[in-house]
């Protein structure tokens, strides 16, 4: 059996959770923490890759990445290519996980009380120290949540992959499309032996994710 779906899934779907954390914890900290004018529009904008349909969110990144789109140009422009490379799953795989970090993050900050963090501010902590040494510490049950759930639906990422990134045997092809070609191609076994690998990592990462929810401070 050809385990390298498997492989590049992993490695999709870690890099894709590092990139939402870097970009998806500031976010839900602004979105938590500060009020100003057009947050309930972001706040809009960023919960649309869970209700819009993947393959629409797919196109959508396709025209930006793709060889006539703006990024694409620019990126041919350098000798560069996105589309259809193991960087556009990593980018699908983003595009589809990165809410579930802001919106559980967010709820986390926003459970933090206020009057810690002013006292840390009047003992002469900035800005970056109070986020680190209160708030976080504080919010890690949701942040690591988030992450968790983000690996795990990266991990399962399709519709939006697909789009942007072909189904290319030992290139761009992932675990759930592997498992879609096999099925296509009536291969049943090895089907249901990578489907059975992806149960088994994402019930792993959500027992283990429950186990520390249940740990004291």
């Amino acid at each position: 059996m050809d385990f390298f779906p498997l492989w590049l899934s992993v490695r999709v779907a870690l890099s894709a959770t590092a990139l939402t954390l870097l970009s998806g914890v500031p976010l839900a900290w602004l979105l938590a923490r500060k009020r100003f004018p057009g947050r309930h529009a972001l706040e809009a904008v960023v919960v649309l890759p869970l209700v819009l349909p993947p393959t629409v969110l797919g196109y959508y990144l396709l025209v930006v990445i793709g060889y006539r789109g703006p990024l694409g140009r620019a990126l041919a422009a350098i000798g560069l290519e996105l589309a259809f490379t193991p960087g556009a799953a990593v980018l699908a795989a983003c595009v589809g996980s990165i809410a579930l970090v802001i919106k559980s993050a967010q709820a986390g900050f926003e459970t933090v009380d206020g009057q810690l963090e002013q006292a840390a501010r009047t003992l002469g902590r900035s800005e970056w120290s109070v986020f680190w040494s209160v708030t976080l510490p504080l919010a890690w049950r949701s942040v690591l949540a988030g992450t968790v759930l983000a690996f795990c639906r990266a991990l399962g990422e399709f519709g939006i992959t697909l789009m942007v990134a072909g189904n290319i045997p030992g290139r761009t092809q992932t675990l759930p499309l592997a498992i879609y070609d096999r099925v296509q191609a009536n291969q049943m076994g090895e089907a249901n032996a990578l489907a059975l690998i992806a149960v088994g990592v994402v019930v792993v990462l959500l027992f283990g994710l429950s186990r520390l929810a249940r740990l004291r401070y």
